[in-house]
């Protein structure tokens, strides 16, 4: 179920949480621009920041959340356990360390980075227990194609409440999509406007002439307006604002199934299967 609240849409998830449809993903930032980037987002009327203990910014992640006069309870902060911290023990100090990171004391979302070969059992068994201890209010998966969710069903005693994969039009993965929605799992996409790299396709181009919006703009309204959460990343005050404006327009839904059609399996990141 999707509603609408302080001027964004927010999903819920399959344990009853709230959830917002967009966010902010913040790989790559660090320091001073990773502070004023968040600091910037939250003024904006983000509550979502995705991190991860990969990304060693969960400091200013802490920083910028402390320094913000927003209530905890208004935010939705997201980590991930890393590749190199996976295993049951391994993942329960790797928690402990992003809280304490973060200056937090619980997490709205964790999540398993990537599906390690060997790791994935008894991670997901870690995390089943920061769960079931009240120390995550929601916990998921993280480039779990459809092999990897599969997998998961023989063991989990828990359903995930997001899975976060790639996800673009060029890479529409209606397998993992149609999967998700039959078992209430919300998809989240990361690097959903592929970098800019996209941004030239006349295709898009003209969906955009027709809405009055920018390429990337469209890009985000065509996920959300199928139920999928984003999660771009941007610096610059300017994008983010931009990024954020996809709340007051809809897209026919001719030209939702036409920019479904762009797909051609286009990867920014590394191919999940690969750890398989």
């Amino acid at each position: 179920m999707v509603t609408s609240k302080n001027n964004q849409l927010y999903t819920h998830l399959n344990n009853g949480i709230e959830m917002p449809l967009l966010g902010l993903g913040v790989y790559d930032m660090h320091g001073e621009e990773a502070v004023n980037a968040i600091s910037d987002a939250l003024k904006i009327g983000y509550r979502l920041i995705d991190t991860a203990e990969m990304y060693d910014n969960e400091t200013e992640v802490g920083k910028a959340i402390a320094n913000s006069n927003i209530s905890r309870e208004e935010l939705f902060i997201t980590s991930k356990v890393n590749n190199t911290s996976q295993g049951y023990d391994e993942t329960l100090k790797a928690f402990d360390r992003s809280l304490k990171l973060l200056g937090v004391e619980y997490l709205d979302l964790y999540l398993i980075h990537w599906p390690i070969k060997g790791k994935r059992k008894d991670t997901w068994r870690a995390i089943e227990k920061i769960y079931a201890d009240g120390r995550a209010r929601a916990i998921g998966t993280g480039n779990y194609l459809l092999p990897f969710l599969k997998e998961l069903e023989s063991y989990s005693t828990i359903v995930p409440a997001v899975n976060q994969i790639e996800f673009t039009p060029y890479l529409f993965l209606k397998d993992e999509l149609e999967y998700c929605k039959s078992n209430k799992i919300q998809l989240q996409a990361y690097t959903p406007l592929l970098r800019g790299k996209k941004f030239d396709d006349p295709r898009l181009i003209s969906i955009a002439e027709k809405y009055g919006k920018t390429p990337a703009q469209i890009i985000l309204r065509w996920a959300i307006q199928q139920g999928i959460s984003s999660i771009p990343k941007s610096s610059n005050i300017n994008r983010l604002k931009e990024n954020f404006n996809i709340f007051n327009f809809s897209i026919d839904e001719a030209d939702i199934l036409f920019m479904n059609s762009f797909d051609e399996q286009l990867r920014i990141i590394d191919d999940p299967m690969l750890m398989y």
